[in-house]
């Protein structure tokens, strides 16, 4: 069955999923890129389905999310997956059910602080990271990195900020954990403690506090920043003014959105998000 690690892009799932791997795949605590390989991110595209299916499944990948979801489940393990897909229906295609899914992991973070972060990973102006913000429509394509427009690329359907969160956090046929982001950053080893609380009811986990400090340590903000510097990682992406590998892991602490943020693009994202705002208590 698989455990959910659910976010609305630039939110913090890949801080969460270089904590869980430091944690759940080495000996002592200390993080590698290389251990992010134990949670990958979830496409119904990388897995070879059978011959009665349509040969050109990638064409309709929501079609596929569920038969790649049993196939992923045939070994009756419990697999960590990322995604930054909402929990919707395509075309009465739903994205995951109760007989693939054990329990969700979602991260949530203060938009105003998400709309900085999409403008530097994209090469965005805040205008344009506003309209992706509130796209009910929104798309993104994972593998962005691809130049031949003849091959298919998977994609995650977000929705707008909003409509994502909810869309998870009304989930109703298992568990799930809300995370804010802001927790995390601020009580980092409460939080992180609370969840792999969380994961043991899925997972065999001794919680070992000595090697939770380590998790936290090895993966904070300024070694995760020398360790792309130093190594590279695999999911930043090219910029398409120079072609250069854009930073992942750019602002930190630094994003916050206070000092920031122009005061009208705060108070559109407000006025935009006000309810749910005020429910995660960021208003």
């Amino acid at each position: 069955m698989i455990i959910w690690l659910a976010s609305y892009p630039k939110s913090g799932n890949t801080w969460l999923r270089s904590l869980l791997s430091a944690y759940l795949y080495s000996e002592n605590g200390i993080f590698n890129f290389k251990q992010l390989e134990n949670i990958k991110q979830f496409s119904s595209k990388d897995y070879n389905l059978k011959k009665t299916l349509n040969p050109n499944y990638q064409k309709i990948i929501s079609k596929n999310w569920i038969p790649t979801q049993k196939l992923i489940n045939l070994d009756k393990k419990v697999h960590l997956l990322k995604t930054h897909n909402a929990m919707c229906s395509i075309n009465n295609y739903k994205f995951t059910d109760r007989d693939n899914t054990a329990a969700v992991l979602y991260v949530v973070r203060d938009p105003r602080n998400i709309i900085t972060s999409i403008s530097n990973h994209y090469e965005f102006s805040l205008d344009e990271s506003f309209n992706f913000l509130t796209n009910k429509k929104k798309i993104i394509f994972p593998d962005n990195n691809i130049e031949n427009k003849n091959s298919i690329k998977d994609f995650n359907f977000l929705s707008d900020w909003s409509t994502h969160y909810r869309s998870w956090k009304n989930i109703n046929f298992c568990p799930i954990k809300i995370i804010k982001y802001e927790d995390l950053l601020n009580e980092t080893n409460k939080t992180f403690i609370s969840i792999l609380n969380f994961l043991s009811k899925y997972i065999e986990i001794n919680i070992n506090k000595s090697k939770a400090k380590n998790s936290i340590l090895s993966t904070n903000f300024e070694t995760l920043k020398k360790l792309e510097k130093n190594d590279g990682f695999i999911e930043s992406v090219r910029s398409k003014i120079n072609n250069k590998k854009i930073p992942f892991f750019k602002l930190g602490n630094k994003n916050n959105w206070k000092k920031i943020l122009d005061n009208k693009t705060a108070k559109n994202i407000e006025s935009h998000f006000a309810k749910d705002m005020k429910e995660l208590e960021y208003l």
